[in-house]
Formats: structure tokens, C-alpha cells, sequence
């Protein structure tokens, strides 16, 4: 496999993870915030979506053709974090989707040395192949962060549906096991 190919691969596991976070979940709970700074499932996907369009569009001269309202002048801070209420969980993942298809076009029909300029950068000038890996890690993260909120939702986690990538062990074991990772903290002071 060439070097696109596997970095490109990884990219759409991240993104099948990061759907699979909010498959199933009612829509208060892919809206609720569920951190301190508002964090939630919903919002993050919307972010994602930002990221895509950005770096695999206007950094590659290939603009995303749509309105980003986050992107404009006077959006709040923290707009692409969050579904308004006239946004659905439909529209936002449809809206991820046609994203990361505009993406993979680009990344499709590019070479991994292929000129970019990210104007928040500095130096600004770069190339797909580092916004791939940039791309990857900000996924990666966001997808890690969207694993715990789950968890928290409905005990839903892993990386995707059948490929949990943790131990196959009953309920019983996961419950003795924090106990004792509780208990470990607890007498370090």
C-alpha cells in the first residue's frame, strides 16, 4: 500500500468512528453538553466537518462550495462547536459527509506533495501530505473525545460497532476493575 493510500485509510477509520459515536442516540443526547466548555457529540462532528472543508478545500485551492456560517466575520466564537436548533443531527452528518466526500476528490486526485497554504500557519506554506497527518490527529483526538462522552451517555465504547478494540469481559469484570483503579488512587494521596 502507498504512503496516501495508508495515511488516507487511517483518516476514513477516524471518520467511521466518529459517525459511529453518534449512531443510535437521541438527539438531546448528541446536542447535550457534557463538558465545562459545552463539549458534545453533535458539535463535534459539525467541527470536524469545518476541519475537512478548510484543510481539503480553500488550503488546496479546492474551496468548499457550500456557506459555512462559522466561518463568517461575525460568527460567536466556538460556532462550528455546536448544532443550532435548525441544524438536525441529519443535516450535520449529511453535511460531514458531503465534506469528507469533497475531501477524498481532493486527496484522490492530488499527489501527497501537492502545494498548500494554511494562512493560520506559520510558515503558511505546506502540502497535503502534512494536512493529512494533521488532518488524522485532529480527528483522532476529537474521535477520543466523543468515545468518553458516549461512554458516558449510554456505555457504548470503542472504535466501532463489532471491533471494540477493548477486552472481551463481562460487566462484572469492567466494575471489579475500576474498583481496584479507584482504590489504587485513592491510597496515592
Amino acid at each position: 500500500m502507498d504512503m496516501k493510500a495508508t495515511l488516507h485509510g487511517y483518516l476514513d477509520g477516524q471518520r467511521q468512528t466518529v459517525l459511529w459515536k453518534v449512531d443510535g442516540l437521541s438527539e438531546r443526547d448528541q446536542r447535550m453538553p457534557l463538558t465545562a466548555s459545552g463539549t458534545n457529540l453533535l458539535g463535534l462532528v459539525k467541527h470536524l466537518a469545518s476541519v475537512e472543508a478548510g484543510y481539503f478545500g480553500d488550503c488546496l485551492g479546492r474551496p468548499w462550495p457550500e456557506p459555512m456560517p462559522s466561518w463568517d466575520d461575525d460568527a460567536e466564537p466556538n460556532a462550528d462547536m455546536w448544532a443550532t436548533a435548525d441544524e438536525s443531527p441529519a443535516d450535520i452528518v449529511d453535511l460531514y459527509r458531503r465534506v469528507t466526500a469533497h475531501a477524498d476528490a481532493g486527496i484522490a486526485e492530488l499527489s501527497l506533495d501537492a502545494p498548500a497554504t494554511v494562512p493560520w500557519w506559520n510558515p503558511q506554506d505546506t502540502n497535503l501530505h502534512r494536512l493529512l497527518v494533521h488532518v488524522i490527529a485532529e480527528t483522532a483526538r476529537h474521535a477520543g473525545h466523543m468515545d468518553i462522552l458516549r461512554e458516558g451517555l449510554d456505555g457504548q465504547r470503542g472504535m466501532l460497532a463489532g471491533r471494540p478494540n477493548l477486552p472481551d469481559v463481562d460487566a462484572a469484570w469492567w466494575s471489579a476493575y475500576v474498583e481496584r483503579l479507584r482504590l489504587v488512587a485513592e491510597q496515592s494521596g
